[in-house]
């Protein structure tokens, strides 16, 4: 019946028989098609009775929505006078309403009641729509940056990979001296040890719990002086040299050496990334009262003041094509959990300094 629709509930008798008059019954199979997309808007359709199902797209169609008896479809194309901006088929055997475009038009404007509840059902559909559109977007926007996520963790491995793969082809090679032979081991298996740890370190990245470090009370220049050669190795890959412009002092600092080596790893990586023919780095100590300072500046084209800002947080990037800024994130957790500071600047004329503090042991 008619006065079932929920659109039609608030009419009078006298409405709902002029109604009758204009409205025509068709019978849909499953799988028929109701309407096109770009085909002329002849009128409105309500279900009576089954199932329709509309979809956007010709070769291949997108199903956005599922109708069941009461509801309306066809609207908007009556009452803007364009063509259809979708199509609509019968998803199972069903029966449908469907009001011709021109006397609808006319009892709409004989019938207040009627045109003001049009009003809220299209009101309600363009809601239900934006908010389907906003799960796709926002869905759309989660797998871009799981893609992203993906793509960082692929770029960080491969510089580890890399040093393991060239140490073990020298490692193999028949004239090779014992000792180069034993270094090419120490590295290969240090490497192993920095994938693993890198692995650990994201899993704590999006696990977003917050870890203590596991510190212990070591000399901060032994820990760099034997870091050192490894960071080398690692920027050599990129034709990038490393220059120690003093050496850290000897004092005795409490950290972790497995998760700060990853913070120098991080940022001479980003170093070596943003420099183009290779460039230099260049590393710098100080201590003062109750910290010392790192300072890693690179040779390369600097950093906005705007952009430095934003360096720090998840997935944010600057000054090359790949990567995710996730490893600047995981620097500035360890270095937090550790009780110091990490920043970036910029001055004219020079690439970025990135600073980092860590408090002396008490």
């Amino acid at each position: 019946m008619l006065e079932a629709i929920p659109l039609f509930r608030n009419l009078n008798p006298t409405e709902l028989q002029a109604l009758r008059l204009i409205t025509q019954i068709k019978h849909v199979a499953t799988g028929q098609d109701i309407f096109l997309e770009g085909a002329a808007g002849d009128g409105v359709y309500f279900v009576k009775s089954g199932l329709i199902e509309i979809s956007a797209g010709q070769s291949e169609r997108h199903v956005f929505s599922r109708l069941g008896p009461g509801e309306v479809f066809g609207e908007m194309s009556v009452i803007e006078h364009r063509p259809r901006s979708a199509n609509a088929s019968a998803a199972q055997a069903s029966e449908v309403y469907f009001l011709p475009r021109g006397e609808m038009l006319s009892f709409i404007q004989r019938s207040p009641a009627l045109a003001f509840a049009l009003l809220q059902q299209i009101s309600h559909r363009l809601r239900e729509f934006n908010q389907l559109h906003l799960r796709e977007m926002v869905q759309a926007e989660s797998l871009s940056v799981i893609g992203k996520f993906a793509q960082g963790i692929v770029h960080d491995l491969k510089n580890p990979l890399s040093i393991i793969s060239l140490s073990a082809e020298m490692f193999n090679m028949p004239s090779i001296s014992p000792e180069i032979r034993a270094k090419s081991q120490l590295r290969i298996r240090k490497q192993v040890e920095r994938v693993n740890d890198m692995v650990s370190d994201i899993l704590i990245f999006t696990d977003n719990k917050k870890k203590n470090a596991a510190v212990r009370t070591a000399d901060y220049r032994a820990f760099v002086l034997d870091l050192l050669g490894d960071l080398r190795s690692e920027a050599e890959l990129k034709s990038a040299q490393i220059e120690m412009q003093n050496e850290p002092p000897p004092v005795l600092v409490q950290f972790d050496p497995r998760r700060l080596s990853r913070v120098f790893f991080n940022l001479i990586g980003n170093a070596t990334d943003v420099m183009l023919n290779g460039g230099k780095i260049f590393l710098r100590f100080q201590f003062q009262e109750k910290v010392i300072i790192t300072e890693i500046e690179d040779s390369g084209p600097g950093i906005a003041p705007e952009i430095a800002e934003q360096l720090f947080q998840p997935f944010a990037t600057h000054g090359k094509s790949h990567g995710t800024g996730l490893g600047l994130s995981i620097c500035k957790k360890i270095v937090e959990d550790h009780g110091g500071t990490i920043a970036v600047r910029s001055e004219p004329g020079r690439g970025a300094i990135f600073t980092f503090t860590l408090p002396l042991a008490k």
